[in-house]
């Protein structure tokens, strides 16, 4: 059973909430995020990615980054740009996207049920990447960022759901990005109730996005138990801040990769070395986007290509059966010797937001030499996965529409 309880957000009034709500801190690099809160002072990546309030000379990591990121929240709620909710509540958060929607409970979830596998992972992080985070939420003692979590259908869930948002949203606006987000209060005892009762009969749960955050937040909690001198497992600390949403309104989009190089293959000989585990077929210049699982499209010199892969790659195992690990495994590790996509420079990742002529732009004229499309991964994938306790390899996933910071805060 999944312990997922109401809170007491901290929001924004809402008047202010189209100008404080931000995409997630780690989709801009420091001066992508300086520009932004420029443009946008009230951003809430001013509090996500305080160094921007700093002359460029101040390290990331300087403890008076995280100073004021307090800082400037404390000083957000006593100005009354932020303000609390009376009793500990649900909240409902639709996301809409070119006319797609997708409705998550907004809630806060149990570390302890991330660390007994209740809350299931399908990606590793490294320590590294989480320090940050850590630091955040610690210095704060705030969770900012909502994780991402995803359960299968529940009939109770799904009719609470449509029946509050009959009601009026305390929020509904458009973000630049053409992103419809329209937040609902759910503060009826008998609604709390019942949603909580239908998350203790939920057996698992599942991390979709924001994997780094969620180790993070849970470590926080591991070191605020070991300083005090006794949890009872109910302090505040003991959750994180989340949106869980049903499988069934859950979008994945494909996970792309362009290459920098051939590996000092000549192009015949690179596509002579694919031809060994993939049946190839030229598609001229238009796009090639896969239609269905075990097909790649591939770019290269401003053609398009279908890479279909041969019987004999498949093992019958979901982790190995999975498209991004037979390209891996079987082409970018063997024939181009990336090795460790996580860290290899000759590789990067982009997300299906940004279409097909996203990878053409940066084979084109952006210093990369060839493009991989990818079949999207199902979310029955992810979980299958999850399941078994076994891990995808790195950019398995793309969820999009991405949740935006600064509408929720919990606080501890």
């Amino acid at each position: 059973m999944a312990d997922i309880r109401p809170f007491k957000a901290v929001r924004p009034r809402a008047d202010l909430a189209a100008d404080i709500a931000a995409p997630p801190y780690d989709v801009y690099t420091r001066q992508e995020a300086k520009k932004e809160t420029e443009k946008a002072p009230l951003s809430f990546l001013r509090i996500d990615r305080a160094e921007t309030n700093f002359p460029d000379d101040v390290d990331t990591y300087d403890d008076r980054v995280y100073d004021k990121a307090r800082e400037i929240m404390e000083e957000m709620i006593h100005k009354g740009e932020f303000i609390s909710d009376d009793k500990p509540c649900f909240y409902l958060y639709e996301l809409t996207l070119k006319g797609r929607s997708q409705t998550g409970i907004v809630a806060v979830a149990s570390a302890s049920d991330y660390e007994n596998g209740v809350i299931k992972k399908h990606e590793n992080t490294t320590e590294d990447t989480e320090l940050d985070r850590i630091r955040h939420v610690d210095r704060l003692s705030a969770q900012t960022g909502p994780i991402f979590l995803g359960y299968r259908h529940n009939d109770v869930l799904s009719s609470i759901t449509a029946r509050v948002k009959q009601g009026e949203p305390v929020y509904d606006f458009i973000s630049p990005d053409g992103v419809g987000h329209r937040v609902f209060v759910i503060n009826d005892d008998m609604d709390i109730a019942a949603i909580r009762g239908a998350f203790d009969g939920i057996g698992d749960i599942y991390i979709c996005d924001g994997h780094h955050r969620c180790a993070s937040a849970v470590k926080v909690c591991r070191m605020r138990r070991e300083s005090s001198n006794g949890s009872s497992g109910e302090e505040e600390y003991n959750y994180f801040l989340s949106v869980l949403f049903p499988a069934d309104e859950l979008l994945i989009l494909d996970y792309n990769r362009v290459i920098k190089d051939l590996n000092g293959l000549s192009e015949s000989r690179f596509m002579d070395r694919i031809r060994k585990k993939f049946e190839i077929t030229e598609k001229g210049e238009k796009p090639y986007k896969p239609e269905k699982r075990h097909e790649f499209g591939l770019y290269i010199s401003g053609r398009w290509y279908c890479l279909k892969a041969k019987e004999e790659l498949f093992s019958g195992d979901p982790v190995d059966d999975l498209d991004v690990s037979i390209l891996q495994n079987e082409l970018l590790s063997p024939i181009l010797n990336i090795e460790d996509p996580r860290t290899d420079p000759r590789i990067s990742f982009v997300g299906g937001v940004h279409g097909m002529q996203g990878l053409m732009d940066r084979v084109d004229g952006g210093g990369y030499v060839c493009a991989f499309s990818l079949y999207p991964t199902d979310i029955n994938e992810l979980f299958t996965v999850a399941d078994m306790g076994r891990l995808m390899p790195p950019k398995s996933t793309w969820f999009e529409p991405k949740l935006r910071s600064g509408l929720f805060i919990h606080r501890f």
